[in-house]
């Protein structure tokens, strides 16, 4: 899988991924792209975006493009969050698809028993 990170998602994350193909946003030099212009470039050269930004879907009509976006909801932009969901995110990545969304999120804490 071609997995392309976003600009908003702790670089560090591609530690997870082992054997897939891993780029971030910075690399590819396309940080100051507007998503749609993103997405279209994206699309060529990568299976999946990943991403925390949720909003996305809602402001993009992802069936457009030819590319699967994961969006991650984690409590901090931090290794240690992604960590907890690494299982997760491998589902999640090898499972996505051009044009639709898998959100990831953090199991909530347990309730204290009263």
């Amino acid at each position: 899988m071609r997995i392309l990170i976003d600009e908003c998602v702790d670089p560090r994350i591609s530690l997870l991924f082992g054997d897939h193909q891993i780029s971030t946003v910075h690399a590819q030099s396309w940080d100051t792209l507007e998503d749609r212009a993103l997405l279209t470039l994206a699309q060529n050269d990568f299976d999946v975006l990943l991403t925390l930004d949720g909003s996305l879907e809602f402001q993009q009509n992802l069936s457009k493009f030819a590319i699967g976006v994961v969006v991650v909801h984690v409590p901090r932009n931090q290794l240690s969050h992604y960590r907890v969901l690494h299982k997760e995110l491998i589902q999640a990545i090898e499972n996505a698809s051009a044009g639709k969304v898998i959100h990831v999120r953090t199991p909530p804490a347990p309730t204290p028993a009263s």
